[in-house]
């Protein structure tokens, strides 16, 4: 039940985060769910490690966010065809 709550949690935050930013990224709804669940552990992680998230204060959705975004701007760089 975990990781289906998990992979609803980081389709989410992957809609989010692809919405957040510019311009067309690609994949469907399952690239989104993956970008968003590595963007979550990635966000989690980073800022547990900073101290800035807790799980008291629900930070925990805006560290996943904030780590989607980044995770889902990696991925646009590194799918962007080339106009040559």
């Amino acid at each position: 039940m975990d990781y289906i709550i998990f992979a609803l949690v980081g389709l989410v935050v992957g809609a989010v985060a692809k919405f957040i930013l510019p311009g067309k990224q690609g994949g469907g709804i399952i690239v989104t769910a993956i970008l968003g669940m590595i963007g979550s552990l990635v966000g989690t992680y980073g800022g547990q490690q900073l101290g800035i998230v807790s799980a008291k204060a629900g930070t925990h959705w805006i560290a996943s966010i904030i780590g989607a975004v980044v995770v889902v701007f990696v991925y646009s760089l590194l799918t962007k065809k080339s106009s040559t």
